[in-house]
């Protein structure tokens, strides 16, 4: 469901800044393998589900996030910096970062069961230029909640790619999925352009907890975050799996996979770990 979780001067702040230059430019293009590789996978991955017979939408949402507990090994493999023990630094309240995380898990699982819904109806490469219309909103949101400055690159590539995104709009007949009439592939078009809108909020959001309740913006502190925002999303996309009795059909869902029982299990196990690894850049 996802874009890039680019938050603002992590990387300068993260124990990385300890190793030299060479080894700096190592782990970001590590980083970036891991963001590439980890979303294409997951679309496609995400697509073929819903190619080969998968209908459950709440099962495509709750894939997303429900792989988490990877995302302990980096943040227990990688140790902490001599900063982030700081004795002068003073945590927030326990309350208010459980009320945050929280109120950020929700919207974490609006906005992949948006991602659901529009990979539901489009192509993937539909899909995939749609989403990255996200760079637009992140630079609006950035500007009224982070005080993020416009500048010429921002804004040639926000035009340039809100534009591909508009022409989609327009050419309806644009590589769509066989089957789908053009009521759904609209609200395809609509629930991933929303979704874009809605997960750059939640990287300004996240931004502004950063800066103005953890103070502080460290590597564990950012693993921590989508640890703890993944559980929340996995806990309301199982609910919402049960609520909605989409689950009565997963058994016939699993039974009438195209490519077989085996092959329906494997898609969605390597669709969260794919979400993972996009998780870890």
């Amino acid at each position: 469901n996802e874009q890039p979780m680019i938050i603002r001067g992590t990387i300068s702040e993260l124990p990385f800044n300890k190793y030299k230059r060479w080894q700096w430019w190592f782990l970001v293009a590590l980083s970036i393998f891991f963001l590439i590789v980890g979303q294409s996978a997951a679309v496609i991955l995400g697509r073929f589900y819903y190619d080969q017979g998968g209908n459950s939408t709440w099962m495509a949402t709750l894939v997303q996030t429900i792989a988490f507990p990877v995302l302990l090994i980096p943040f227990f493999a990688i140790p902490s910096s001599p900063s982030e023990a700081s004795t002068s630094y003073v945590p927030p309240s326990i309350k208010v970062i459980a009320a945050i995380y929280f109120v950020l898990g929700i919207m974490i699982a609006a906005d992949n069961m948006m991602y659901s819904q529009g990979l539901l109806y489009l192509s993937a490469s539909t899909y995939a230029l749609i989403c990255a219309s996200q760079l637009a909103f992140n630079a609006v949101f950035s500007y009224f909640l982070n005080s993020q400055k416009f500048t010429a690159l921002i804004v040639n590539s926000t035009v340039v790619l809100t534009l591909s995104s508009s022409l989609l709009a327009v050419n309806e007949d644009s590589d769509t999925p066989s089957g789908v009439p053009k009521g759904k592939y609209v609200v395809g078009f609509l629930c991933t352009l929303g979704a874009s809108a809605l997960y750059s909020l939640l990287l300004s959001l996240m931004q502004l907890t950063f800066e103005k309740v953890l103070k502080k913006e460290t590597f564990s502190v950012v693993l921590e975050m989508q640890i703890y925002t993944s559980l929340v999303a996995t806990c309301a996309s199982t609910i919402g799996l049960f609520a909605s009795g989409e689950w009565h059909s997963l058994h016939g869902e699993m039974k009438g996979f195209q490519k077989g029982e085996v092959a329906y299990v494997m898609t969605l196990v390597w669709t969260a770990i794919a979400w993972q690894f996009f998780m870890i850049r």
